[in-house]
């Protein structure tokens, strides 16, 4: 459950195996769970997740998300051996036990389906949320089509409007609204005719 397993520890944190992982790939989502987490924007709640990272011998975390999880990511990684001496100092870890694990190795990965970060092609969820989009587009088409009717599809994508220009695109959508390229005054007048045509 993402920073939220980190910070509980317990049964959160265990070792994946072959079992574990076999049948997923073509799972959307995540089968690892994801959720917000309040305590780990808290230093007190970092401290618990270091607590139960070191008593696993863990150094090494890949963190798969968006802006506040990547934002957590360097954070943690910042505060790691602050955080450690802390431990220490309380009496929760040894002097050794903080030594072998002093240095605190972080990869992050953009997992958003906005595909809203610079330096990478496709972020991880873009693509399967663009079939998801088109699987219901080609299946509101057939509807449209025999009830001679307009749908209006609103698509996620925050800030972002590649998922929506994207299918918009691929579909052959007659009007398309994008956060980037607002409406400009009187479009209603040039939708209505566009449809009517």
């Amino acid at each position: 459950q993402g920073y939220e397993g980190l910070v509980e520890g317990g049964d959160n944190i265990k070792q994946a195996n072959w079992l574990s992982v076999s049948n997923i790939i073509q799972l959307g989502g995540t089968v690892i769970g994801s959720a917000r987490c309040k305590a780990f924007t808290t230093r007190a709640g970092r401290l618990r997740a270091a607590r139960n990272l070191v008593e696993h011998s863990i150094t090494n975390l890949c963190v798969i998300g968006g802006d506040g999880s990547l934002t957590g990511a360097d954070i943690f990684r910042s505060e790691w051996a602050g955080l450690l001496e802390e431990l220490v100092r309380d009496g929760q870890i040894s002097e050794e036990v903080a030594k072998k694990n002093c240095r605190l190795n972080i990869v992050g990965l953009v997992g958003s389906i906005d595909n809203d970060f610079c330096g990478t092609d496709m972020t991880i969820g873009t693509d399967s949320a663009l079939h998801r989009i088109m699987e219901v587009i080609d299946a509101i088409t057939t509807t449209a089509q025999s009830h001679q009717r307009t749908f209006v599809l609103e698509v996620m994508g925050r800030h972002c409007g590649y998922l929506a220009l994207v299918s918009g695109l691929a579909s052959g959508a007659d009007w398309l609204f994008i956060p980037e390229s607002p409406p400009e005054d009187g479009w209603e007048d040039l939708m209505c005719e566009r449809l009517g045509e």
